[in-house]
């Protein structure tokens, strides 16, 4: 079952602690992989194989609790390399995954600001006196 579906599952099922910490887990980090596959890269069965071949890949990974940003660029995709014009596709599909992650973020943020208020109006709740100690703000310029 795919994380999407897990997490639908979750939500339906009124384990919603479960969905939120799957949700997140997932958020962490995003791999964005650009490769170019070849008539080589079928085995002999005619099965094709779920890696790319050496210097025909391009991988961008971004964790976002760390900051950290990896960048992996194959020989293929250099200047003198065939595939050198998938450069700028592969930069556009990061750029569209940074936005995704911020959109995301958002979206968490406010699901959170939902659940936080609702948590807050049971009876008895520690959340009753101050909800919005629970979430910090969100930088929109910083995810």
């Amino acid at each position: 079952m795919g994380v999407s579906n897990e997490f639908k599952a979750q939500l339906k099922a009124g384990k919603i602690v479960e969905a939120l910490t799957l949700a997140l887990s997932e958020a962490i980090e995003l791999e964005i992989t650009t490769w170019v596959s070849s008539a080589d890269s079928d085995t002999s069965a005619g099965v094709r194989t779920d890696q790319p071949l050496s210097g025909h890949c391009m991988r961008t990974r971004i964790n976002i609790v760390d900051g950290d940003i990896e960048n992996e660029v194959g020989s293929e995709f250099l200047n003198s390399g065939p595939y050198n014009e998938l450069r700028e596709f592969h930069l556009q599909q990061v750029q569209e995954g940074r936005e995704i992650i911020q959109e995301n973020l958002a979206n968490l943020q406010q699901l959170f600001t939902v659940l936080t208020n609702t948590l807050s109006e049971m009876p008895g709740s520690r959340l009753r006196s101050n909800p919005q100690q629970v979430l910090p703000p969100i930088n929109s310029e910083n995810p």
